[in-house]
């Protein structure tokens, strides 16, 4: 089958160019496969990283057509019938006179600098992994004369997040990353978890005041599910940083006040809201998250130009009417939260003993 490459191709400091590779390919023939061709066969200076071409190393991440995956892993059978149910081959168009040509663009990852045509420096993704502290800390025990046991159900919380291979395909696509600077990034804090969940970790409490702080660790997430739909491994990595969240939340309950941060808070006020009325009354729920029930000043007032700019538009809402379904609301949220409690009795009750070296 007849297949055209176009690649995005690019110098350090130079505006990106596309150029076409025209190759016959069979429908098997992985991505990495084909630009090993392209570069043996027809264009030395083409730059792209491998290694293992076995989906174990995580080298080869590269958008293919627009989304970020892995070369070895995807082959040309598939990505085209991808293709073809998006938009059929018969309805592209192409200035080149080749819409009937399928036509597949490679590019380099997102929210990285351009080292060299789809080689990008990673850098930054390895310096935002280092900030969480990936490693399991030990230091409050004693060394053992034998190892640190774990039971299998303890063991088993690791193993989602310990599928990840640091492809930085969920980084790549990250929106949070893209517009906040400061903000991890959704492998770092995959990573995270599997060092919360680990029972051989000391630092718990600390790891979870870490990853609260303001929109750089978990509540940065924008909850796109990006980073779930092209993670290669199935680490989910949302649903890790969502874990972490519950997490901080269960510890929080207890101290819910003056010293709670504005993240939590919302996450609260707003469940309790829905709880009293069915839907959130927006006077209180300001006045609760962004003024911390009145012991925020400076949030208070930062409340005030857009109160005066509702009741200018005549947009500030006097009262405030419950829904007429608050009750079953009320008895939806508290359904969900016993079943979540039933769950974690019955997990607990089924621990199994540890089992030793």
């Amino acid at each position: 089958m007849h297949v055209i490459f176009k690649v995005i191709r690019q110098q350090p400091g130079a505006v990106p160019r596309i150029q076409e590779y025209h190759l016959e390919a069979e429908p098997s023939n992985t991505i990495l496969e084909c630009i090993n061709r392209i570069k043996w066969e027809q264009d030395g200076t083409l730059a792209f990283r491998k290694n293992c071409r076995n989906t174990i190393c995580g080298s080869c991440t590269m958008r293919i057509n627009g989304r970020s995956a892995l070369a070895c892993k995807e082959n040309v059978g598939s990505e085209l019938a991808r293709l073809e149910q998006a938009v059929p081959f018969g309805e592209q168009t192409d200035d080149n006179a080749a819409a009937s040509i399928p036509t597949i663009a490679l590019a380099p990852l997102g929210n990285m600098p351009v080292i060299k045509d789809l080689v990008v420096d990673m850098k930054g993704f390895w310096d935002n992994l280092k900030a969480v502290d990936p490693y399991v800390s030990t230091a409050a025990r004693q060394v053992p004369e034998r190892e640190f046991l774990q039971t299998p159900e303890e063991r088993s919380r690791l193993n989602q997040t310990g599928n990840c291979i640091m492809c930085g395909a969920c980084y790549s696509e990250c929106n949070a990353r893209e517009v906040n600077p400061g903000f991890v990034g959704p492998h770092a804090l995959a990573k995270a978890y599997r060092m919360v969940a680990d029972s051989r970790d000391q630092t718990t409490e600390t790891r979870l005041e870490k990853y609260n702080h303001s929109t750089d660790g978990v509540w940065g997430c924008t909850r796109c599910y990006h980073c779930n739909a092209v993670c290669p491994m199935e680490v989910a990595p949302m649903e890790q940083i969502s874990k972490i969240k519950s997490e901080i939340l269960e510890r929080t309950d207890a101290q819910f006040n003056a010293q709670s941060s504005r993240s939590i808070r919302h996450r609260k006020v707003l469940i309790d809201l829905v709880k009293k009325g069915g839907w959130i009354n927006e006077q209180e729920f300001g006045l609760k998250v962004v003024g911390n029930s009145f012991r925020d000043l400076q949030g208070l007032m930062s409340l005030a130009p857009l109160g005066l700019r509702m009741i200018v538009k005549r947009k500030f809402p006097l009262g405030f009417e419950p829904s007429a379904g608050a009750e079953n609301v009320r008895s939806l949220i508290e359904s969900v939260k016993s079943l979540d409690k039933s769950q974690q009795v019955t997990l607990t009750s089924e621990t199994p003993e540890p089992t030793g070296g």
